[in-house]
């Protein structure tokens, strides 16, 4: 499996995943200019935006160490675009990462908070 292969059979086992804990995915592979989110889904009356790292591996800090601050900094404006355009129900967001490795899936709820240093 090439790269991109990878990510999608990774960001599928992901909504699996999630759809299992009682999530609802509302959007898959949202993409702006300015980045993409893998995931929006919804749990309770939280807008969940959700990161799919998916690694064959656990070197170098694992898959969340991916997620850096200008990552997060792309995740923040997309999401704002899609509260923009979409118009969506909800009391509070979060941010989680969702890791897809060989061993299992590990989710990571609020992986990080968007402050103002964000953008």
């Amino acid at each position: 499996m090439n790269t991109k292969q990878t990510g999608q059979a990774g960001e599928e086992q992901a909504a699996l995943f999630l759809q299992q804990k009682g999530y609802q995915i509302v959007a898959r592979n949202f993409r702006i200019p300015q980045g993409e989110l893998d995931l929006v889904a919804t749990t309770h009356k939280t807008l969940v935006f959700v990161e799919v790292k998916t690694r064959s591996y656990e070197a170098f800090g694992g898959p969340l160490a991916a997620v850096t601050p200008a990552k997060q900094k792309r995740l923040l404006l997309a999401a704002l675009e899609y509260i923009k355009m979409k118009s969506p129900k909800f009391d509070s967001i979060r941010f989680d990462v969702v890791c897809v490795l060989p061993n299992g899936i590990e989710h990571i709820e609020n992986a990080f908070t968007p402050s103002r240093t964000n953008l």
